[in-house]
C-alpha cells in the first residue's frame, strides 16, 4: 500500500516511516523542514527512520535538503521538500503518485507560539489541511488519518478527557486550529465520503522528541548544568504518551480505516496515565543522576491544567493499548538523548 505522510520528517512522522516502510509499505514523505526548529533534526530523523544513519556533511539548508531527497529516495520511498499551503505543489505530487491513504501529521505546533503567530496557524493548520483535502476530493482518495490534539480540551473540568466532552472552549489559536481541523474534516467526510480518523494526541515523547519539548528541554538543560524553566507551582499535570504507543494507534487506525467504509471517529490517543510537572523533573533527574537547577516563572498563557485520555474508546474500536509506563517511557528517553 502507498501512503503519503505530511510532516513525515518530524518526530512523529519519522517514527511512523520507519514503521511503514519495515511493514513492506511504500511511503511520500512531505515536509517543509520549518525552521520552527534547527532543520537538521529533521534531516537526522530522516536518515534514522531510514536505516541511513551515517556521517552526514552539513552545508547549508537548501543543499543540505537537496542532498537528503537525492540519498534517500528508493523505490518504496519518496521526500518531498514542500509546504501544504502550496495546493499547486501538492497537486503535483498527487498527479505523480497512486496514494491509498493519507496520514496528516504536519502542523504548526505548540501552544505558546500560536499566541504570537495566530495568522501563521490558521494558514498552515486549517487551509493547509484544507488543501489536502480538495485534492483527496479530485483523486479519488477517501483514507484520511489527521493529526488533532488534547489541547482542543481546553481547561475541561472533567477527567478523564471523553470524546463525547464539549469543546468549544478552546484557550490557545493552536488548540482552536485543531478544532477546526475536526469539524471541517466532518464536512469533506459528509460531503465527499473521505473515510477518515481525528486522532488526538495527548503528550508524545520519547527519542527524536521535539527539542522546545518539556522532557527534551529540561533534559538538555539538566544534562548541561543550566537552569530550566519550571512554570507553576509544579502541579500541572499531562497524560504522557509514549512514542511506540502512538505510532501503535495510528497503525491500528490505518487498518480500521481499510477494513471499514462510511467511517468518520475522533478518538484519544493517551497513556491514561496523570504525571505532575514535579514527577516528570524528578524521574529525568533520577535518569540523569543529577539534580535540576530550577528557575521559577508563572505560569503561561494558553498552557491548560491538567491533561487526562479517556481511551476506552480506542481501546473497543480500534483495539489500542498502551503499555509503555511513564518512568520505563523516560528511562528510555534519556538513554537515547545520552547516545546522541
Amino acid at each position: 500500500m502507498t501512503y503519503l505522510v505530511t510532516g513525515g520528517s518530524g518526530f512523529i512522522g519519522s517514527h511512523l516511516i520507519e514503521k511503514l516502510l519495515k511493514e513492506g509499505h511504500s511511503v511520500i514523505n512531505i515536509d517543509n523542514f520549518d525552521d520552527f526548529y534547527d532543520y537538521k533534526v529533521k534531516i537526522e530523523n530522516t536518515l534514522e527512520s531510514l536505516g541511513k544513519k551515517t556521517e552526514f556533511e552539513f552545508s547549508q539548508k537548501e543543499n543540505d535538503i537537496q542532498n537528503l531527497i537525492h540519498i534517500s529516495k528508493s523505490d518504496n520511498y519518496t521526500l518531498y521538500f514542500q509546504d501544504i499551503r502550496d495546493k499547486k505543489g501538492l497537486e503535483n505530487i498527487f498527479s505523480a503518485h497512486k496514494i491509498n491513504q493519507i496520514i496528516h501529521l504536519a502542523a504548526l505546533a505548540g501552544v505558546r507560539p500560536s499566541i504570537e503567530r495566530p495568522l501563521e496557524y490558521e494558514e498552515v493548520n486549517v487551509r493547509g489541511t484544507m488543501n489536502l483535502w480538495e485534492l483527496c476530493k479530485e483523486f479519488g482518495i477517501n483514507k484520511f488519518i489527521c493529526a488533532s490534539s488534547s489541547s482542543v480540551y481546553g481547561n475541561n473540568e472533567k477527567t478523564p478527557f471523553s470524546e463525547t466532552d464539549n469543546v468549544d472552549n478552546p484557550i490557545s489559536p493552536y488548540a482552536a486550529t485543531k478544532k477546526s481541523g475536526e469539524v471541517l474534516g466532518h464536512v469533506y467526510h459528509s460531503l465527499y465520503g473521505i473515510d477518515m480518523f481525528q486522532l488526538r494526541f495527548f503528550t508524545v515523547y520519547g527519542p527524536r522528541q521535539r527539542p522546545d519539548l518539556a522532557i527534551h528541554k529540561f533534559t538538555k538543560l539538566i544534562s548541561e548544568n543550566k537552569e530550566i524553566p519550571f512554570y507553576g507551582d509544579g502541579t500541572t499535570a499531562r497524560d504522557y504518551t509514549y512514542i511506540d504507543d502512538i505510532i501503535d494507534g495510528i497503525i491500528k487506525s490505518s487498518q480500521y480505516l481499510e477494513n471499514n467504509s462510511k467511517v468518520y471517529e475522533i478518538i484519544n490517543l493517551g497513556e491514561n496515565q496523570v504525571i505532575n510537572l514535579n514527577e516528570m523533573l524528578s524521574a529525568l533527574e533520577t535518569h540523569l543522576g543529577k539534580s535540576a537547577i530550577k528557575k521559577n516563572l508563572p505560569m503561561q498563557p494558553g498552557d491548560v491544567i491538567k491533561t487526562n485520555a479517556d481511551i476506552a474508546k480506542a481501546k473497543t474500536l480500534i483495539g489500542y493499548n498502551p503499555v509503555t509506563n511513564f518512568q520505563n517511557g523516560t528511562k528510555k528517553f534519556v538513554e537515547w538523548f545520552l547516545r546522541k
